[in-house]
């Protein structure tokens, strides 16, 4: 898979406040991408970079096999964390001059804003002003702004915010469908949940450094430490916890079960699963056995606790 976005090595800084040091990363095409970081940790500043609002002091940065030029602002699509909208337009009247503002005739704008509008079920807001929009309904709109254009690259700060559950829903939707026609995406949240449910590949940034990058699956790989949530019925316990504690590492686990069972946590190091039920099966009915895979969240904590113990490594 090629890469849409390629950052080569940027740094920024801000006077003496280093804001990017020396961060590469690679942005494959028709991918969602998350970028992850605590508060302060540079993401921002790579995004103002991409979208041309600030320069890096040194690196490149590639768009779809070309040095980023101003050219490339008409096939970038931006959704800011802080909402740049003006609140005394009328909705139909502010689309209309942003769509045309991203290179746009009138009539492909109006054409592209009346399917969005119809999709989002949103026709009847043309003519409102954004001041007496709710949050969420200005969300919307901004939105629609972001794509309307269909750029090549969409970048998303924090697209949920201001959502209820339902309409965060319906904008996840369209970002998956995005993605199926081929936009690739930036992806920048500080939900991890959203992360699991969207990214293809990840990118962590912490103090100014990329500390991890690669797909998610395999970053997953990497952090999977081999144990396994185990639920198992056993008329002697006593018997069943010798016997486990001889070959593997053991500790209580919780989880939720229909079940009185006796509930732990079992890593097996470098054993197979198969050595693991064989002990539990001579021993009792086993109810529940799952691996436990290292959840985005797990791996951000995790990474943003102990970089002392880590280095930057890619995927």
């Amino acid at each position: 898979m090629s890469n849409l976005l390629e950052v080569h090595q940027v740094v920024k800084k801000y006077g003496q406040y280093v804001a990017l040091n020396e961060v590469s990363l690679n942005v494959p095409k028709g991918s969602i991408y998350g970028l992850l970081g605590p508060n302060g940790a540079g993401k921002t500043s790579l995004i103002r970079i991409i979208n041309q609002i600030t320069m890096p002091d040194s690196g490149s940065v590639i768009l779809d096999g070309e040095p980023l030029q101003p050219k490339h602002i008409q096939t970038i699509g931006y959704l800011p964390e802080e909402r740049g909208l003006y609140s005394s337009m009328k909705v139909g009247e502010q689309c209309l001059y942003l769509a045309q503002m991203k290179g746009l005739s009138k009539s492909e704008a109006k054409k592209q804003l009346d399917y969005w509008f119809e999709r989002l079920n949103i026709q009847g807001w043309w003519n409102k002003k954004i001041q007496e929009l709710s949050k969420g309904m200005a969300q919307k709109i901004q939105f629609v702004v972001c794509v309307l254009h269909q750029p090549k690259l969409l970048i998303f700060d924090e697209p949920f915010s201001g959502f209820d559950p339902v309409n965060a829903n319906i904008i996840k939707d369209e970002i998956l469908a995005l993605k199926e026609k081929g936009s690739t995406i930036i992806f920048s949240t500080h939900r991890m949940e959203s992360v699991e449910e969207l990214c293809d590949h990840i990118a962590l940034i912490h103090k100014s450094n990329k500390l991890i990058e690669g797909k998610l699956n395999d970053v997953k790989r990497q952090y999977r430490t081999n144990t396994f949530e185990v639920g198992i019925l056993s008329s002697n316990v006593e018997g069943l916890i010798y016997d486990i504690t001889q070959h593997f590492t053991v500790a209580p686990a919780q989880f939720k079960s229909l079940n009185d069972d006796l509930k732990l946590e079992i890593q097996i190091g470098n054993a197979s699963p198969n050595d693991l039920l064989q002990v539990l099966t001579q021993r009792g009915q086993v109810t529940h056995f799952v691996e436990k895979i290292p959840s985005v969240n797990d791996i951000f904590i995790q990474t943003v606790t102990d970089t002392h113990n880590i280095t930057p490594n890619q995927f």
